[in-house]
């Protein structure tokens, strides 16, 4: 017997009714080969974690630009803790935890430059919009490996393009991912905006404290098990109403004092000529982008090349690009 069915007999025996099992997937975009050893969905997370776009969100933003310590958030492990977070849901509701992690690992895979302030750049440069969401499954689909795409499971890109918006998820696995990455943000960026000195603990809304808790690992904690309470009673992956409320009113103030606060504007607003520039220079100069950028433009539009082009960029990447263009070089003059 292969290694493959006796995870997938496993599931069928362990996992709730409730939960996808890997022998019921909707399959891929293109048909292929079953593994011997791995499921379906255990073969989508290892296509995330060993693509390229998964190693560059170790050098783009969460949310402080370009940190100086070593401790803070950057998008890659904001992406290690919602798997966290996601696989303890899953795993609790008897839900499939590879599908679960596959969809968390590639939730932010689109994700731009400089965080949600790239997002509102391209969303502004780019004729209908730009959604880190739909850009993360256009990475899986089209992007990755040459053009060729990841050729992920249905359930998969379900879940990485449902993890936010309007549209919701079309499984409970991605239900999970979707809360996950909630709770792993709001806590997290409250960890760094305090380490960071633009909020003090006493700063915190002294009513959501008293609900959810004082500390980082109580409010993560109290958070997690609400939903897994919740869930057991009403097979809905949400917050009590109480907890709900207490986690919306901690993000709203986030919203204020640390996203949208004054202290980022002056950043915001390099960080937006920066992307403004490059692409009016790639939109009038598409042959100065790489091949299979230049290949997108000749498919799908100049803009739509020149936006995938910036938006698979680190943080490092692009000011470096920046400065090599527009920025006076040092020379010396031999004497």
């Amino acid at each position: 017997m292969e290694i493959r069915t006796q995870w997938e007999e496993l599931e069928q025996a362990w996992l709730s009714p409730l939960a996808v099992k890997s022998v019921d997937s909707k399959g891929r975009l293109k048909p292929e080969p079953q593994c011997e050893i791995r499921t379906v969905f255990q073969r989508d997370r290892d296509r995330i974690i060993h693509c390229k776009s998964f190693r560059r969100l170790k050098r783009k933003t969460q949310v402080f630009l370009a940190p100086k310590g070593d401790h803070y958030r950057t998008r890659l492990t904001h992406t290690l803790e919602v798997a966290q977070v996601a696989r303890t849901l899953a795993r609790a509701l008897k839900l499939n935890e590879d599908l679960t992690e596959a969809i968390a690992l590639g939730h932010d895979l689109g994700h731009t430059p400089f965080g949600h302030i790239g997002e509102a750049t391209l969303d502004r440069l780019m004729p209908g919009g730009f959604r880190h969401n739909e850009q993360s499954l256009r990475m899986v689909d089209v992007l990755e490996h040459d053009g060729r795409g990841l050729n992920l499971t249905e359930e998969v890109r379900d879940g990485i393009l449902t993890h936010t918006g309007a549209r919701e998820p079309a499984t409970l696995e991605g239900w999970c991912v979707r809360r996950a990455d909630r709770i792993a943000y709001i806590n997290h960026d409250i960890d760094d905006a305090i380490r960071g000195g633009i909020l003090k603990p006493s700063d915190l809304p002294a009513d959501c404290i008293q609900v959810l808790g004082a500390t980082h690992r109580e409010r993560i904690n109290t958070m997690i098990i609400d939903i897994i309470r919740n869930a057991s009673a009403t097979q809905r992956i949400e917050m009590s109403r109480e907890i709900a409320e207490a986690s919306d009113k901690l993000r709203d103030f986030l919203f204020a004092r640390v996203y949208h606060d004054g202290w980022r504007a002056e950043e915001e607003g390099r960080c937006d000529f920066i992307l403004t520039t490059l692409f009016d220079y790639y939109s009038q100069h598409p042959e100065q982008m790489p091949e299979e950028y230049m290949a997108v433009a000749d498919t799908d539009g100049t803009q739509r090349g020149v936006c995938d082009f910036l938006a698979c960029m680190t943080d490092s990447y692009i000011v470096d690009l920046f400065t090599e263009r527009y920025v006076p070089q040092n020379f010396s003059v031999r004497s």
